[in-house]
């Protein structure tokens, strides 16, 4: 199985946003090769789309030629835990690509970003911060690499 990639914008600053990731990003390690890649969130003194704008250009520089790039979105296509297993499983098992998931920040992803993205998630009909996407992410993708390979976390 071909590692996967997280693509978040900022830091997680609380405690216990940091606890909730931590604990299912370690539960994912054993499991497959994954990397985080943190983008630094925009300044703040720039408009809500300049800061999407300046996010998204430095999500597309961290994007290499390997990634199928699944952007978070609202606009995304919503599948159920089985369905994300599937598809994790089918882009994990291909040769030439592996799995890049991008959170953006506050203010979503660039249009640039959604168009170099091969797929777009939505986790829910609801917005979420970001933060809380991103351990919801966490905790689905854990949870996906349990159903593939049988284990008990799942009850379905």
């Amino acid at each position: 199985m071909r590692r996967i990639r997280f693509i978040w914008v900022g830091k997680l600053r609380r405690g216990w946003w940091q606890d909730a990731a931590g604990l299912y990003l370690g539960r994912i390690q054993p499991l497959t090769p994954c990397e985080e890649i943190v983008i630094k969130d925009a300044p703040a003194q720039l408009t809500p789309e300049a800061k999407k704008a300046w996010e998204g250009a430095k999500i597309l520089e961290k994007l290499g030629p390997q990634d199928h790039a699944v952007a978070l979105d609202e606009g995304g296509r919503t599948m159920t835990s089985a369905a994300l297993a599937k598809r994790l499983t089918a882009w994990t098992d291909d040769p030439a690509s592996a799995p890049c998931f991008i959170v953006g920040g506050a203010f979503g992803l660039a249009p640039e970003v959604l168009a170099a993205c091969r797929e777009r998630l939505s986790l829910s009909p609801m917005t979420f911060p970001h933060e809380l996407a991103r351990v919801i992410l966490l905790e689905q993708v854990y949870r996906a690499l349990a159903i593939a390979r049988g284990l008990p976390y799942h009850h379905a």
